[in-house]
């Protein structure tokens, strides 16, 4: 059996939606070249910055 990696040690993306880094996970393992989304809010453009009024 493969041994665990760091998280340290995964690759690593920014999200073109809000421009925070993510790491790989495993469920993306299939598709990890056509990941640009760190979550579904963020995929379905959703994510707006508060103007902090």
């Amino acid at each position: 059996m493969a041994r665990m990696r760091k998280k340290s040690d995964l690759p690593e993306k920014t999200c073109i939606q809000c421009g925070r880094p993510f790491t790989w996970r495993k469920k993306w393992a299939k598709v990890w070249d056509d990941v640009k989304y760190c979550s579904d809010a963020c995929r379905r453009g959703k994510i707006t910055k508060s103007s902090g009024s």
